[in-house]
């Protein structure tokens, strides 16, 4: 199995949608079109050296995006499937390509098939009760032994593929048989040649699952580990052995690696950032908040990452001007710019009269 070519230069902006753009905690049935912020952004993206939007959850769903009702439909907090089209034709203008988020162990409690007799055998029991995710109860486990949730996941990922998406992230890879994604890929691959695939994989046998899966790489949360502890706590021989065992996986794979994501506390917050004068770069936030918005990470051989900081919650339809020298000392019209006056840190535009 070789990796598609253009992988090897790929550098991610990680960005979850339904947070990303402010919308609702919940299911409603209204389609707001929110999915066009995300393309105001995608300069930025470029100004930081990346070339790939990996987007978080976008199917519809119950709360937060990982409890799927319909893998088939965009998220009517999001939009619809016209706007989502224009999201990768807008990505795709700019030579970024566009990673989707697949959750296939598991679906949300909501979903149709979990409430169909007929469709019983796609889900795992213990009994009467249902497996669920981690003790997540609104998080019903598919039984990855049955063929029709092999049919599926081929069918969900084609459908997207065809709408001219570049690859996938496998959600909670780890808790996955590898053989169902031996099963399932080749199929993908068959239509789709050129199609990447990572798989969040936490800690094991990384080579292993990869083999066995047919997965192009896993998550590096090794690396990960290793490069704060080293920063926050000077413990260099844990990032020394992480890069030692990086380099060995290089024999077999090249894995995704990363210096935040969307599941892990922000490289800031972890390590600090010295000389900024906004609350946020003290290394811990004032009143326990923490600053949203979009992490990188990178897949290939170019694996130096950055963070983009100053986003907000409420997804703003463009980013923060800065100085691309000193990117990430200021942040725009937030709670966070309290102290930063004009031509501060970086700062190239004059400090807001009044933030709300």
């Amino acid at each position: 199995m070789s990796v598609p070519d253009w992988v090897q230069d790929a550098i991610w902006w990680q960005v979850h949608p339904l947070g990303f753009v402010g919308a609702e905690r919940e299911a409603v049935e209204t389609v707001t079109h929110r999915l066009p912020r995300i393309s105001g952004w995608l300069d930025h993206l470029v100004s930081l050296g990346c070339n790939g939007l990996a987007l978080g959850p976008v199917f519809a769903s119950s709360t937060h995006g990982y409890d799927t009702v319909d893998h088939l439909r965009i998220d009517p907090r999001l939009g619809d499937e016209q706007d989502f089209d224009e999201l990768v034709a807008a990505a795709h203008d700019k030579g970024v390509r566009v990673l989707l988020d697949g959750v296939f162990n598991h679906v949300g409690r909501d979903h149709p098939a979990f409430a169909d007799p007929a469709r019983r055998h796609w889900f795992r029991w213990d009994g009467d009760q249902p497996a669920v995710f981690e003790g997540h109860g609104a998080l019903v486990e598919l039984d990855h032994t049955q063929p029709d949730v092999v049919q599926l996941v081929v069918e969900v990922m084609c459908h997207w593929l065809e709408r001219g998406v570049d690859g996938w992230r496998l959600d909670a890879a780890y808790a996955v048989p590898p053989e169902f994604w031996a099963h399932v890929l080749p199929a993908v691959r068959e239509r789709f040649p050129d199609v990447y695939v990572v798989g969040e994989v936490i800690h094991g046998d990384y080579a292993g699952v990869v083999a066995a899966s047919g997965m192009d790489a896993v998550t590096q949360y090794e690396l990960w580990q290793g490069i704060w502890h080293g920063l926050a706590e000077g413990n260099l021989f844990e990032t020394a052995h992480a890069l030692q065992r990086h380099d060995g996986f290089l024999d077999a794979f090249v894995p995704w690696t990363f210096v935040g994501n969307h599941d892990v506390t922000r490289i800031v917050d972890q390590v600090g950032r010295t000389g900024c004068r906004t609350p946020w770069c003290s290394g811990r936030p004032s009143a326990g908040r923490r600053p949203s918005g979009p992490a990188t990470s990178s897949a290939g051989t170019a694996s130096r990452s950055t963070a983009p900081a100053g986003t907000t919650p409420s997804g703003p339809s463009s980013p923060p001007t800065r100085s691309p020298s000193r990117a990430g000392r200021c942040s725009p019209c937030t709670r966070s710019w309290s102290g930063c006056a004009a031509g501060t840190a970086g700062c190239t535009g004059p400090a807001p009269s009044s933030c709300t």
